[in-house]
Formats: structure tokens, sequence, C-alpha cells
């Protein structure tokens, strides 16, 4: 390992050991580097590092302090790493997102509340409302599923999968742009999952999330290829 990462992994250890739990705050400069061995310089990339994985947070004033930890800050930077793929790499987190979206709908099936489910239905019956409005029914689309996986109760799955799957919205609007129809087809899937969610039917939320997913992933491989459409080549919304 290279230097800095030495250091990175020093700070690492203390926190994974509890010497810095969720919310400390860290020494001050000086007694920190000297405790872990490092220079200040060494120490001041390490932290900026940290901060950047949101494992660290710089509070003005006051100092630099462990984050919470939690899963959903840990895991955001899954969603800012996946927005940079393209082309192939797309359709291989679109296959990720089949081997976990189904599993976990199945799961959001025996969890899921009644005021969860009011709302996986709210957002079902504005994507029928917004029918003509692509950006709209997308917007609803992943709100959709985003209360889906709110409902396993499991937020790291949740932060993990919102990730993934914030990155195909935009594949998705270019999809619905260009393809006959994709409004109904994909209202409908999405009505199978909620009735099965309904239904309290793991079983078939499960096979309803497989179709869904796997819809979006035959057209990604039939129309996309190995490049994925950048900034300047997106259609007008």
């Amino acid at each position: 390992m290279s230097l800095t990462e030495q250091a990175i992994e020093r700070i690492r250890q203390l926190i994974k050991d509890g010497t810095l739990p969720p919310g400390a705050r860290l020494p001050p400069e000086q007694d920190l580097a000297a405790e872990l061995g490092l220079s200040r310089n060494l120490l001041r990339e390490a932290v900026r590092s940290l901060v950047t994985t949101r494992v660290l947070e710089v509070r003005r004033g006051d100092g630099t302090f462990v984050t919470s930890l939690k899963p959903e800050l840990l895991l955001e930077g899954v969603g800012l790493a996946v927005e940079m793929m393209r082309g192939d790499d797309l359709l291989e987190i679109t296959e990720v997102r089949r081997l976990f979206e189904p599993v976990a709908t199945a799961l959001a099936a025996t969890r899921i509340t009644a005021a969860q489910l009011a709302e996986v239905g709210r957002h079902l019956d504005a994507m029928i409302a917004a029918q003509d409005d692509v950006e709209l029914l997308n917007h609803h689309d992943d709100a959709f599923h985003r209360a889906v996986f709110a409902a396993t109760g499991n937020q790291s799955l949740c932060a993990l999968l919102g990730g993934i799957s914030g990155r195909t919205l935009r594949a998705r609007v270019w999809r619905g742009l260009v393809v006959e129809n994709a409004a109904g087809r994909t209202i409908a899937e999405h009505a199978a999952i909620y009735r099965a969610l309904a239904d309290g039917d793991a079983p078939l939320a499960q096979a309803a999330a497989l179709m869904h997913v796997n819809t979006t992933e035959t057209w990604l491989r039939e129309n996309l290829g190995p490049s994925v459409p950048g900034p300047a080549d997106e259609p007008p919304r």
C-alpha cells in the first residue's frame, strides 16, 4: 500500500476497534499524527479521502468527526460510481439489479405495512396519471421501487439497490421516448408487482419483479450494445 493508503487504514482501524465510534471527534491533528506515526500532510490526505467516502465529516469551526456510519451514508458512493459506467458496464449493473431486486421485492411482500403499501400504490396511481409525461412517469417509477425497497426494512439493501436502480433511470427515460407503448407496458408490470405485494405473495412478487427487470435488460441488450448515449447524445426531454 502507498503511505496514504496505510494512513487511511490506520484511521479505519481506530474506527473498527471502537476507539473512534460513530459520532466521535478526532483528536487534534498534531496529536493524532503523532499517535499514528504519520506526518501531518499524510494525515490530512487520509482524512480528505475518508471525508469523500463519508466515513468522516468536517464541521467548520468544530473539528472532524466520525459519521453515523449508517448504510445509506456509506453506500451512497455506489450510485456515484455507477453513474460513471457506460455501455457494457451498464449491462453488468442491470444484471446485478436482476439478481437482487426480485429477491428484495419478495422480502417486501412478507414485511410491507398498510402504510407502506399505500405509498407504493400512490406512486403507481401517479404513473398511470402521467402516461403522457415520460419524465414524471419515470420519476414515480423510481419512487415506486424505492418504496418497495424501504418495505424490506433492510437499510443496507435499500441503499445498495437505490444506487443501482438510480443509474438506469435515464435509460428508462430514453426507452420511454423511443419505444412505442413503453408507458403502458411499464405500468402493467408495476401493477403486477403491486398486486403481489398487496396479497403478501412473495413468490409472485419475485416473479413479477424479475419479469419487469428482465424487460429493461432485454431492451438494453438489443439496443445499446457496447455504448450508451452520453450527455451530448441524449434525446430531448
